[in-house]
């Protein structure tokens, strides 16, 4: 394997490390609901810091700003600003990309385009519109949110609820946990026998996506345990049960049982209104979904931070309501739309559409040390060989293997297959990119792929 050189390991490590580290959310140490909670004080404290040609601090006893990328590989003796070539177009030309491709490279310093081809074409994304799905969450909800499943009782009868909060992350070891608080504090209340009705009445409209019951997505609704598989998978596509809410409360149920307690065929329903919480399970903080979703292109994950997004801006929890909310936080952020339709969260409606400028600008949001909170969709991307959709992409012989970060998006029956992410040129620019192609010939997605691959590796050499 062609082993990266020295200068862009540093290279990257610099323009990386300028872009994320102001404000980044905290990838390691003690969690406090989300990002710790002394590290977001002072990312909201900080200005565009690092740099040579950014601002001082303020703080007199404050380190010096760290020096720009340029500088940084001169010192190396690397040439830095030279332009994108137009060796991108025969790649883009490639027969496996379809008729009409797309691509946008934008130099994440400066915000300008440096590449483009039909950038303002709006073009069925597939999974890489959870870029914008991820942003309009993490500015839709604070990031220490977490999503709660709970169980409601009222204070002097055995007539549970349990309310499923949308949290497309329960799993049979946290609904366990759940049965174990709930057992317990019945027992202390002297309750042996007990009714059980489940709540989904959070999220509404249709559960079912439009193009169908599938491998790729469970049932949208707000109570579901380990996305609805039945293979214990847990990423890709899997057989889905239809009726995951059913499921989750049947389950709930015989673990009740199983702890000694005689309980009743849980049905439907919402809890009496004296009803208070008894138990209840918390998901990971919201930045840690998002990048499970980006990393493994999880659909469920996906639609269901949809419908969060919609109930947290005041719209419907329903694929209508997502239409509605996404568009209007990625408003707030001021980026360009033309034409742009968010059907769903997952990407796998094909009547979305979103043009290769706006994911650039997305990613290059995502930088900006006036961001932080959308840091997670930066560091949720799947590197080049080893996480995620691109674990099995590029391989041990591509020079571009743990250097390119992207999201993957393949709609095989339709022919659509992009690619959105970021890498580090031979300049020492931290560039995102973002490649659409759709009515691709033949049923096999991997030529598209392996010509989306070599466009970002050839990034790398500019």
């Amino acid at each position: 394997m062609p082993r990266p050189k020295t200068w862009q390991l540093t290279a990257g490590a610099a323009a990386v490390g300028l872009a994320l580290s102001a404000g980044s959310v905290a990838l390691a140490g003690p969690w406090d609901s989300g990002q710790r909670t002394a590290e977001r004080e002072r990312a909201a404290s900080w200005g565009a810091r690092g740099g040579a040609h950014h601002q001082s601090p303020m703080d007199p006893e404050a380190p010096a700003p760290a020096p720009s990328a340029p500088g940084v590989l001169a010192a190396l003796g690397v040439p830095g600003g030279a332009p994108l070539p137009a060796a991108l177009a025969p790649l883009l030309a490639d027969p496996a990309l379809g008729p009409h491709p797309a691509a946008s490279v934008l130099d994440t310093a400066t915000g300008q385009e440096v590449y483009g081809a039909r950038a303002d074409a709006p073009m069925t994304p597939a999974s890489t519109v959870k870029i914008a799905t991820a942003a309009a969450a993490l500015t839709a909800l604070p990031p220490d949110h977490r999503f709660t499943t709970t169980v409601l009782a009222p204070a002097g009868g055995g007539a549970l609820t349990l309310v499923g909060g949308g949290d497309p992350t329960l799993d049979k070891a946290r609904l366990a946990a759940l049965a174990d608080d709930t057992a317990r504090a019945l027992r202390a209340r002297s309750v042996g026998s007990v009714q059980l009705a489940y709540d989904i009445s959070l999220f509404s409209g249709s559960a079912v996506h439009p193009i169908g019951p599938n491998e790729n997505l469970a049932p949208v609704v707000a109570l579901m345990t380990d996305e609805g598989r039945q293979d214990g998978s847990d990423s890709g596509p899997a057989a889905r049960t239809g009726d995951p809410a059913g499921d989750t409360a049947r389950t709930f149920a015989r673990l009740l049982r199983a702890r000694g307690l005689t309980v009743a065929d849980p049905a439907p329903g919402t809890g009496p209104a004296d009803a208070k919480a008894l138990a209840s399970t918390r998901s990971a903080p919201l930045p840690a979904i998002v990048e499970r979703m980006l990393t493994n292109s999880d659909n469920d994950i996906a639609e269901a931070l949809g419908r969060q997004t919609a109930l947290a801006t005041h719209k419907p929890g329903s694929f209508e309501g997502v239409a509605e909310a996404v568009p209007a936080q990625l408003a707030k952020l001021q980026l360009p739309f033309n034409g742009s339709v968010f059907a769903d969260g997952s990407g796998l409606d094909r009547t979305d559409k979103v043009t290769a400028g706006l994911l650039t600008r997305l990613l290059a949001k995502a930088g900006e040390p006036k961001h932080p909170e959308l840091r997670p969709i930066l560091t949720g991307l799947p590197v080049a060989g080893f996480t995620g959709t691109l674990g099995t992409r590029y391989g041990t012989a591509s020079a571009a293997t743990g250097l390119v970060r992207a999201k993957t998006g393949t709609l095989a029956g339709a022919g659509v297959n992009t690619l959105a992410g970021t890498v580090v040129g031979a300049d020492g620019r931290l560039l995102a990119f973002a490649f659409l192609s759709t009515s691709a010939p033949g049923a096999d997605p991997a030529p598209a792929q392996r010509a989306l691959d070599r466009l970002a590796t050839r990034l790398l050499e500019h």
